[in-house]
């Protein structure tokens, strides 16, 4: 984190954070010959809102990551997808494992319907994130099965 954010990144629930995303990140996963995922991450605050319709073109959902000691932060990102009618899931980032809260309680305070899949994970760890992106994957199918009219 730089100087730059003093006074407009509000870090009062999370004094010891010293990285953030600058800008945005990008990977890329190679599921099979005939699927692979472009991960597009950016950060959460309204300055870098500017990207988000150009990144969400095309794009088959979105993984709305929540840090439960700035719940609030999150309400603009689900708002975004919610308006664009892009599928999403919703992950807790618990960091070295530990939720502090009841998915039932997030998803109450978050005010999302219980369609909406809700999972928790740690952003660092390789085998939690593909837990949501699999998440992810398997919500958007099911969704494009209901709207084929077959079962899911």
């Amino acid at each position: 984190m730089t100087s730059a954010g003093v006074g407009v990144d509000n870090i009062d629930e999370v004094p010891d954070k010293t990285t953030t995303t600058v800008a945005m990140d990008f990977g890329r996963i190679t599921i099979d010959r005939d699927l692979i995922l472009y991960l597009f991450g950016t950060p959460g605050q309204t300055r870098f809102w500017f990207m988000w319709d150009e990144l969400v073109r095309g794009a088959i959902g979105a993984v709305v990551l929540v840090d439960t000691r700035r719940l609030a932060d999150c309400f603009a990102a689900i708002d975004f997808f919610e308006n664009r009618q892009l599928p999403y899931v919703v992950a807790i980032n618990c960091f070295n494992r530990v939720q502090y809260h009841d998915l039932q309680d997030v998803r109450e305070a978050l005010a999302i319907g219980p369609e909406v899949p809700l999972i928790s994970c740690d952003a660092r760890d390789r085998e939690s994130t593909k837990q949501v992106l699999i998440t992810l994957v398997e919500y958007v199918l099911n969704l494009r099965r209901q709207h084929a009219g077959t079962p899911a």
